[in-house]
């Protein structure tokens, strides 16, 4: 993995953890064969085409906190 693309792709998610579940997540869909958002460039490997993807927008997280609510509610 390129350090620019963790770096431009930090900027649309910024908790890194969250950014490597994304990635690997959207890794696994590329691999499986699922048609990149962004143009491959020579040399990209899946987990640089997902940064990428992330980078410019066109790819998004959605966080559901509604577990994470119950189970503090419950303890």
């Amino acid at each position: 993995m390129h350090k620019k693309y963790i770096a431009d792709a930090l900027t649309q998610i910024k908790d890194p953890p969250v950014l490597v579940n994304a990635v690997s997540k959207r890794v696994r869909q590329l691999c499986a064969g699922d048609r990149p958002y962004v143009k491959p460039l020579p040399g990209d490997d899946p987990e640089d085409v997902a940064l990428r993807e992330i980078a410019a927008g066109k790819l998004t997280i959605e966080i559901d906190l509604s577990e994470a609510a119950e189970n503090s509610a419950r303890k």
